[in-house]
C-alpha cells in the first residue's frame, strides 16, 4: 500500500469514528486518495458521501448540514483556487459558530518550491477564522504514522466541537504520487497495524461539550428578550415563565407562548413608545444583526445589556455589556405582570396595523409575499431565509409560527452560498424545506442547484423574490432622493436574467408565481427541488416602508 492511500484511509476512518457522519467532496486531482477513501466509506455505510464541482457551493452545502445537525462535517477539496473558495463559507461558520473540518490536499514541500502547477501557500489560508490549523507531514512508510494521523483529527474534531465554542478547523495534507490506489491494496503491506482502537472507539477520547457553564442572571422586573436565531426558542420558554416580553429579529417564527412580541422590530422603531416602555435590562440571546433598531437599544446608556453568548467575541454597540454567559438564570427579581400586558396590547395594535396596511396594497410586495409564504408554511416547516431584504421581511410581517424552525446566515451576513446553505440543511430536516431569497442571493450561487444524477435531492421549495436587483439598497441612505441620478448603476444593478431558462439548463422544475393563487399552489409540500419566482418593483420599497412605519405609529397612538 502506497503512504498516501494508507494516510486517507486512517483519516477517513478515524473521522468517523469522532461521529462525522457527512462529508462534501469537490473533485481533484491532489486530493484523490482521500476521494477514494472516502467513496469506499460511503459504499460500506459508515457515512454519506455528497459531491459538488463547485467548491463554494460544497463549502456552503456543508455548512448547511452541519448548522442543522449541530454536528461537525467534513469538506475536502484539492489544492489551489479551490481551497480558497472555501473561503467564504469558512468565514461564515466562524462568526456563526458551526462546526466544520476542513481537509484542503496540497502538493508536498518539494513540489512547492519547485513552481509546481496548482499551488499557493495553503498554510494558515483562512487566519484568525479557524479554531485550529495543522499541517500534517507528509506520509511515509514507517512505524508510528498511524497514531500521528489518528490523533489529529482527533484534535480537529475537538477544537470544532470545543468547549468554548463551536467552529471551522483546517487540516492542510501534502500528498505524494502515486494519489491512487496501487497493485498491492493489502493493509498487511505495511509496516505497523492501521486499525483504529478496539470496538470503534476514537483515538483520543474527549468530552462531547454541551454542559451549561456561567449564567448571567437577570434583576430587573421590567426587561425585554431580544432573540436571535438559535437562541429563539430557548429565549421563549424562559420568558413565558419569568414574564419578559420577546422580540425576535424572525418576528414571530419558532417563537410561541403568551411573551412573544411578533412585532416587537416595529415596536423599537416607535420613539414615543420606547420612551414610555423603556426596560431596565435588556437580556440579549446570539448575535443581532439585522435592525438598526435593535443596535439603539442596545446602545442606550440606561439599559443594562445581559448578553447570551457562547465565546468571547460578543456585540457591543456601545461597549457596555454588563454581563456575558453562556446562559440565562433565574431572575433576581418577578416581573411585574403589567409590563408584560403593555407590550402585548402594542403587538397586537401593531401587528393589525402591518396586516390592514399590506392588504390595502398592490400585490406583489416582498412583505406581502413574505406574509404568505409565512401563513401558508406547513408544520414542522425548515425556512432558510437570506440576507438583505427578506430576512427584514419575514420579520417585519409579524407572522406567528412557532412550529416553524428558520435559519439565516447571519455570521457576516452575506448572501454568499445560500442556496447551497438550503439544500444542505434541508437534506438532514425532516420535514419539508422552504427558502426565501433575493434575486442577487439566487444569483450568486445558482451553482448549488447543480447536482450529479447519483446525489440526494432535498425536498426544498425555493421562493425568489426578484426585484430585478439590489433592492435593500432602496431603503437605505443610498435610496434617497437626492442619489437617484447614481443609484440605478451602482446600487440597483438590474441584471435582467431569466430565472426560467437557468432553472431549465439545470433540471429544475420552475413556477413563475403571477398571482396569490398560484404562490399558495406551489407553496404546497412536493417532493424534490424547486424554484417559485415572484417578481416584485422596487421602487415601491421606500415608499411602502414609510407607510407601515407610519401605521404602526399611529395605531400604538390611538389604541
Amino acid at each position: 500500500m502506497n503512504p498516501s492511500t494508507a494516510q486517507a484511509r486512517v483519516l477517513v476512518d478515524e473521522l468517523v469514528r469522532n461521529t462525522v457522519s457527512h462529508v462534501v467532496l469537490s473533485p481533484g486531482s491532489r486530493n484523490a486518495p482521500l476521494s477514494f477513501a472516502l467513496h469506499d466509506a460511503a459504499m460500506a455505510g459508515r457515512l454519506t458521501l455528497h459531491v459538488r464541482i463547485d467548491e463554494r457551493s460544497a463549502a456552503f452545502l456543508a455548512l448547511g448540514i452541519a448548522a442543522r445537525t449541530g454536528r461537525p462535517v467534513a469538506l475536502v477539496c484539492t489544492s489551489g483556487t479551490a481551497a480558497a473558495n472555501f473561503h467564504p463559507a469558512v468565514l461564515e461558520a466562524d462568526r456563526a459558530g458551526v462546526p466544520l473540518i476542513v481537509l484542503t490536499a496540497d502538493r508536498p514541500p518539494e513540489l512547492r518550491a519547485a513552481g509546481a502547477n496548482q499551488v499557493i501557500d495553503q498554510r494558515g489560508l483562512y487566519g484568525p477564522a479557524v479554531r485550529y490549523f495543522d499541517e500534517l507531514a507528509v506520509a511515509e512508510r514507517r512505524p508510528g504514522q498511524n497514531a500521528y494521523w489518528r490523533s489529529q483529527i482527533c484534535r480537529a474534531w475537538n477544537a470544532a466541537y470545543g468547549e468554548w465554542r463551536c467552529g471551522p478547523v483546517h487540516l492542510n495534507i501534502p500528498f505524494r504520487e502515486p494519489l491512487v490506489p496501487d497493485g498491492k491494496d493489502d493493509p498487511d503491506d505495511w509496516p505497523e497495524p492501521l486499525d483504529g482502537r478496539p470496538q470503534g472507539a476514537r483515538w483520543t477520547e474527549l468530552p462531547d461539550f454541551g454542559a451549561l457553564p456561567s449564567s448571567v442572571v437577570p434583576s430587573a422586573r421590567h426587561g425585554l428578550v431580544v432573540a436571535c436565531d438559535a437562541g429563539v426558542r430557548a429565549a421563549g420558554e424562559w420568558a413565558e415563565l419569568h414574564g419578559w416580553p420577546v422580540v425576535s429579529e424572525t418576528g414571530g417564527l419558532g417563537l410561541g407562548g403568551t411573551t412573544a412580541i411578533a412585532g416587537g422590530v416595529w415596536l423599537l422603531g416607535v420613539e414615543e413608545f420606547l420612551a414610555e416602555h423603556k426596560p431596565e435590562q435588556v437580556l440579549c440571546i446570539g448575535r443581532p444583526t439585522v435592525f438598526r433598531q435593535v443596535q439603539r437599544l442596545l446602545s442606550d446608556p440606561d439599559i443594562e445589556v445581559l448578553l447570551v453568548r457562547p465565546d468571547s467575541d460578543w456585540p457591543a454597540p456601545a461597549h457596555n455589556v454588563r454581563q456575558v454567559g453562556q446562559w440565562f438564570d433565574e431572575p433576581a427579581k418577578p416581573a411585574d405582570p403589567e409590563w408584560l400586558s403593555r407590550w402585548r396590547e402594542a403587538d397586537a395594535a401593531a401587528v393589525a396595523a402591518v396586516r390592514e396596511t399590506l392588504a390595502e396594497q398592490p400585490w406583489p410586495t416582498g412583505l406581502s409575499v413574505a406574509s404568505e409564504l409565512v401563513e401558508n408554511l406547513p408544520p414542522d416547516s425548515l425556512l432558510v431565509v437570506g440576507s438583505s431584504n427578506p430576512t427584514r421581511d419575514v420579520a417585519l410581517v409579524g407572522g406567528r409560527r412557532p412550529d416553524v424552525l428558520v435559519h439565516r446566515n447571519r455570521g457576516v451576513a452575506g448572501i454568499d452560498g445560500t442556496i447551497s446553505t438550503a439544500v444542505g440543511a434541508a437534506l438532514v430536516h425532516s420535514g419539508p424545506a422552504y427558502a426565501l431569497v433575493g434575486d442577487l442571493t439566487f444569483l450568486h450561487d445558482v451553482n448549488g442547484l447543480l447536482a450529479g444524477p447519483t446525489e440526494s435531492r432535498p425536498d426544498l421549495t425555493i421562493v425568489v423574490l426578484n426585484d430585478d436587483g439590489g433592492g435593500i439598497f432602496s431603503l437605505l441612505e443610498q435610496g434617497e432622493e437626492q442619489h437617484s441620478a447614481r443609484f440605478e448603476r451602482v446600487f440597483g444593478t438590474p441584471h435582467g436574467a431569466d430565472l426560467s431558462a437557468l432553472c431549465a439548463g439545470y433540471g429544475v422544475p420552475y413556477t413563475l408565481a403571477s398571482s396569490r393563487e398560484v404562490l399558495r399552489e406551489a407553496l404546497r409540500p412536493a417532493p424534490g427541488l424547486r424554484v417559485v419566482e415572484v417578481r416584485v418593483d422596487r421602487s415601491r420599497h421606500r415608499e411602502l416602508h414609510a407607510l407601515l412605519r407610519g401605521a404602526v405609529a399611529k395605531a400604538i397612538d390611538t389604541r
